[in-house]
């Protein structure tokens, strides 16, 4: 009977183990991909307590991994350091915000999987995707959830605005500007600044980015009366642009649009030149560190579109000191800041929705953390915020100029 009676207690003593490893515990964020965070150590989780309603989770979401990882990486640490000085200074309301990661390698179908993860682990916003094919099939979930979503470098018009139905994703906002308002600004660039009379673009075919600043610039380069002589296309993972450099250098077009990534565009300007190109070259924000990809000589004097200026006001230099004091001597660029300021709008219209006693994570909370962020009074990296009827941010174009091998401010525009 004895014998009996201890196998019993020692059942008893296994299943609540066991019950107390399945509830009640430290909520921990998954790491990603699962998922890491963007410097591979583990995700952090900025709870630090018991998910007992005394958090907030929020995801971010981008490619930590990949081709597209730098930007990735970048938003990733941009988010993460404002969300550290809030959590630091208190939280929200008495409570934490605990930041749920994942890596979705720049891939459409990885991005949409996440997302549906943190949709289950509790998300009550996102900051994120990156880059702009991702974003755009993520945001037909969010709009099913309602779930709060702000981009920081998503450029692509469609991600806040559904042309075919014309309808605002009301849900969905950015801190970046968009394709064609990009394209447009080089264009009145190129004719009132540059005063070019003619222009030739190259650019990717198939990409929503590089196509859709393509675009606007031709619109607005036959509207200001400026010639586009030429149009040359490339696939992506193209290495060699002779053919395409040859036939715009026959053309002697005064600026060269090259509306595409770093990486390609730093080939591209090297190969212009090697094929006796001298037009001045000028880009989108996807030109953000072309420095690192191309010689000084071929870059000087290259211009490009971008929502941040290095060093430009106070604010900008101290967010600059603790991105660096943080993330181990690492520089910041144009796609941290603007996920720093996603980061303050979002937080902002948590906190707006926290003052209204709502649930975290509740249709109703989500309702006014989206209703807090369309009426945005948020004071960011580069001035105070607001949107336009599609959810874009307004604010002046910064022009960064290639010079001496260094991406540099030249002015507002």
């Amino acid at each position: 009977m004895k014998k009996i009676l201890c196998i019993a207690l020692v059942l008893i003593f296994a299943f609540g183990a066991l019950a107390g490893c399945g509830s009640g515990g430290t909520n921990t964020t998954p790491s990603a991909s699962p998922s890491a965070s963007a410097d591979g150590s583990a995700s952090p989780s900025a709870s630090g307590g018991a998910a007992n309603g005394g958090t907030i989770k929020i995801g971010i979401l981008g490619p930590l991994t990949g081709e597209a990882a730098q930007y990735g990486i970048a938003v990733s640490h941009g988010a993460q350091l404002y969300i550290d000085q809030i959590n630091d200074a208190g939280g929200i309301n008495g409570k934490k915000i605990e930041t749920v990661v994942y890596d979705d390698k720049g891939d459409p179908t990885e991005s949409v999987n996440a997302f549906s993860r943190m949709v289950d682990e509790g998300i009550t916003g996102l900051i994120g995707p990156v880059t702009s094919k991702p974003t755009l099939a993520v945001v037909d979930e969010a709009l099913t959830y309602n779930m709060p979503l702000i981009t920081a470098s998503a450029t692509a018009a469609a991600v806040t605005y559904n042309a075919d139905t014309q309808t605002v994703n009301t849900n969905v906002f950015r801190t970046c500007f968009i394709d064609p308002f990009q394209g447009e600004k080089m264009a009145q660039f190129a004719n009132d600044v540059l005063k070019a009379k003619t222009a030739a673009v190259i650019f990717q075919t198939g990409d929503d980015y590089s196509v859709g600043l393509k675009d606007a610039f031709v619109a607005k380069c036959e509207e200001l009366g400026i010639n586009v002589v030429d149009q040359e296309g490339y696939s992506k993972g193209d290495k060699d642009f002779k053919s395409q450099l040859t036939n715009i250098n026959s053309k002697s077009p005064d600026v060269v649009f090259s509306p595409n990534y770093y990486e390609d565009d730093g080939m591209l300007v090297t190969q212009a030149r090697q094929a006796g190109i001298k037009a001045t070259f000028m880009g989108g924000d996807g030109w953000n560190n072309v420095s690192k990809y191309a010689s000084p000589a071929d870059l000087e004097g290259s211009v490009y579109c971008s929502g941040y200026a290095s060093g430009s006001t106070d604010e900008i230099k101290a967010f600059e000191a603790a991105f660096t004091a943080k993330y181990s001597g690492e520089t910041p660029d144009m796609f941290s800041a603007q996920a720093y300021d996603a980061a303050i709008v979002l937080l902002d219209a948590i906190k707006a929705a926290e003052e209204k006693g709502l649930e975290a994570g509740s249709d109703d909370y989500k309702a006014a953390v989206i209703d807090a962020m369309k009426n945005t009074t948020s004071v960011g990296l580069g001035g105070k915020y607001s949107f336009d009827e599609y959810n874009n941010p307004i604010k002046s174009a910064v022009i960064m100029k290639l010079a001496d091998g260094k991406e540099t401010f030249s002015q507002m525009f």
